[in-house]
């Protein structure tokens, strides 16, 4: 019995050994990545100040979700914290004490917004740059021109840390924490297309959707959520939205209640957000959903 004790003894002193060996070798290539500093060229957008250009960079602030991680007043808050995954917080974006609007020029923005990076050019933790990296440089300038009239709000929001698991699921490839690595910043930037009721308008304003349905729009688990988050619905004409209308879907995210009946959970679907488009940009969108081909989560293999 002795001898089975202390046998039974190593085995469990050389699974501890194992264990904690991968979770410093997880927090060491972790740690690497997510401070790897990136070379890149910024480049030039011009930034107006006329109260036109404000008002389309509010717009475009709320409709593409800046609102919902960095709160109403874009002063940051908390949108993580667990002690498995860690504590994300998001930067206090306007000019009060603790946020970075007091020191941003218009080329940290431009790092910011379009690479991920921040002034040491280091990548951002979970902001999703490669999204907005495809914002045109009329609708990027406005929205620094919004950001650069915000009014000041004091707010030192915590240090962004990540967990084990956190570490785990972004080496993993199930989180993308480090939005710096997802994004080709010497490549020739894609020209924005010109606003108009077109699929490819439509695509463009549905970039940051493919985040939780995926690039091919067919849905399935989200992404980095907690499993018991919903599964992101499909999409295409082989979801749902294949027998609604145009007015079906616009009244869908006007009212966060589909045509079925079904009420849509603005902390998994910020319906809200995507809501307050106008009826131009939402019929875009639904032109571009249309014109995908009908496919299935298991098509996707």
């Amino acid at each position: 019995m002795k001898k089975l004790l202390k046998w039974i003894g190593i085995l469990l002193g050389g699974l501890i050994g194992l264990l904690i060996l991968a979770l410093a070798v997880v927090y060491l290539i972790s740690s690497l990545r997510m401070n790897k500093s990136y070379a890149i060229q910024v480049d030039s957008v011009a930034v107006p100040n006329d109260s036109a250009a404000v008002e389309r960079g509010q717009h475009m602030a709320v409709t593409r979700g800046c609102l919902d991680c960095h709160g109403e007043n874009l002063a940051g808050g908390t949108l993580i914290e667990d002690p498995l995954l860690g504590g994300i917080h998001a930067s206090n974006l306007t000019p009060g004490r603790g946020g970075i609007g007091q020191t941003y020029g218009d080329a940290d923005w431009i790092r910011a917004i379009r690479h991920g990076l921040d002034p040491d050019s280091k990548s951002l933790i979970f902001m999703p740059s490669h999204e907005f990296y495809y914002l045109g440089d009329d609708d990027l300038g406005d929205v620094i021109a919004y950001l650069k009239t915000l009014p000041p709000v004091d707010n030192q929001p915590a240090e962004t840390s990540i967990g084990p698991l956190g570490r785990t699921l972004y080496l993993a490839g199930q989180i993308p924490l480090v939005p710096a690595e997802l994004i080709d910043h010497a490549a020739l930037r894609p020209n924005a297309p010109p606003p108009g009721l077109t699929i490819e308008y439509g695509q463009y304003l549905a970039v940051g959707c493919a985040g939780c349905h995926g690039q091919t729009y067919v849905g399935g688990p989200i992404p980095g959520g907690p499993p018991d988050w919903p599964p992101a619905a499909n999409l295409t004409p082989a979801g749902n939205p294949g027998n609604w209308t145009e007015a079906d879907f616009i009244n869908t995210l006007r009212t966060g209640v589909t045509p079925e009946g079904h009420e849509l959970n603005a902390e998994y679907m910020p319906w809200p957000t995507f809501g307050q488009m106008t009826d131009a940009e939402l019929k875009a969108i639904w032109l571009h959903l249309q014109s995908l081909p009908a496919k299935s989560l298991e098509d996707n293999g």
